[in-house]
């Protein structure tokens, strides 16, 4: 597979940072005319674009078709985030899985089902440790997180990880540096976790150091969060707490140059609460690609897209960002294009098989 992204203009590499969401279940008008305007480098599908089995793979194989090698993901995580209940049993949730065994079975099953359906990324799994002392937060976690423990987190997502990608399917750990003390949902607001620089580093940082050592992990999704008491934390201009997604200390100097990733890092949706409440779309994906993000996830509103799409052209053409900036996620980019694999033929009678599976996976755990 060509992905050589070196040959596109200047425009179009700006393009294959945006990881976008579009309307509904086709590609109407609207949405073709926003693909060939932004030429995004991934799309995230949600239920509103996931009708039937057949319609998600024609949709999917009509994107790939469209665009430059895309990114084709969503949030199959499994309980209560589980985009595809509608086509195939539904999941159960990360927080019902015990053994490394059990992890591994639920990576081969969303894996195979999600790449049957046309998909080459899942942004799974959560690794925020949510312990017994953080059990009671409103975090919006819930059954999100594998385990109670930071160390079987560790051993249960590492395990779903490695079998999901081995299945064909990147993942993407999340929420990066973690949300497992939050008080409040980001997709509300920020999220200000009052814990010291011990505690996130011996706690929820553990997932991404020993998984990120092994050198399986492909990318990072970073969170729209704020750590008062640590020193990492940056003030925005207006004197507010900088969210981590926009900050260089926690992307640049902490996720890169101290726990050593060199993979891929995306945004969480820059439209949600924590961020359109506190910065403009434009303004949040200019400082996010200055503070070290590759990819800038802008999840509905199209008119946000082209915000944020023409507010970094704009930034590159005045120098706030720079070319060399630009060229090092697209080097990022290009790599974990080179790494998706594509999809099998669309078989409806494996997808029910696979739906089965699902059902008889679920009852085992219940049994347990």
């Amino acid at each position: 597979m060509d992905t050589d992204l070196s040959k596109l203009t200047i425009r179009q590499k700006i393009g294959q940072m945006f990881f976008i969401g579009i309307s509904g279940p086709t590609i109407d008008g609207p949405t073709e005319q926003l693909l060939d305007e932004i030429s995004p480098g991934g799309v995230c599908l949600f239920a509103r674009n996931i009708r039937e089995a057949e319609q998600t793979r024609t949709l999917l194989d009509s994107l790939r078709g469209r665009l430059f090698h895309p990114l084709l993901s969503l949030d199959q995580e499994g309980g209560t985030v589980d985009r595809l209940r509608r086509l195939v049993t539904p999941m159960t949730a990360a927080a019902s899985v015990s053994t490394v065994g059990d992890a591994a079975e639920m990576g081969r099953l969303i894996a195979a089902t999600v790449r049957m359906l046309g998909f080459n990324m899942d942004f799974a799994p959560v690794v925020d440790v949510v312990d017994n002392a953080r059990k009671d937060s409103s975090s919006g976690l819930f059954t999100r997180p594998f385990g109670s423990s930071k160390d079987t987190v560790t051993s249960l997502a590492g395990e779903f990880l490695r079998v999901l990608q081995r299945g064909g399917v990147i993942g993407c750990l999340k929420h990066f540096p973690g949300l497992g003390g939050a008080k409040v949902d980001s997709h509300e607001e920020l999220p200000v976790v009052d814990i010291s620089r011990d505690e996130l580093f011996s706690i929820d940082l553990y997932p991404y150091r020993e998984l990120i050592k092994n050198g399986e992990v492909h990318a990072v999704m970073i969170a729209h969060t704020s750590f008062p008491a640590v020193d990492l934390q940056e003030l925005g201009q207006n004197g507010t707490l900088l969210p981590s997604s926009l900050s260089k200390n926690f992307i640049t100097h902490l996720l890169r140059d101290e726990l050593l990733f060199d993979g891929l890092v995306i945004t969480d949706d820059l439209e949600m609460g924590a961020i359109v409440k506190n910065y403009g779309i434009g303004d949040a994906c200019v400082m996010a690609i200055n503070a070290g993000v590759d990819m800038l996830a802008i999840c509905a509103d199209p008119i946000n897209v082209r915000e944020g799409f023409r507010a970094v052209n704009a930034a590159y053409q005045k120098g706030t960002i720079s070319e060399e900036r630009i060229e090092t996620s697209i080097a990022r980019i290009a790599h974990i294009k080179s790494i998706m694999s594509d999809p099998p033929c669309f078989d409806t009678d494996r997808l029910a098989c696979l739906s089965t599976e699902i059902s008889r996976f679920n009852s085992g755990l219940e049994k347990r």
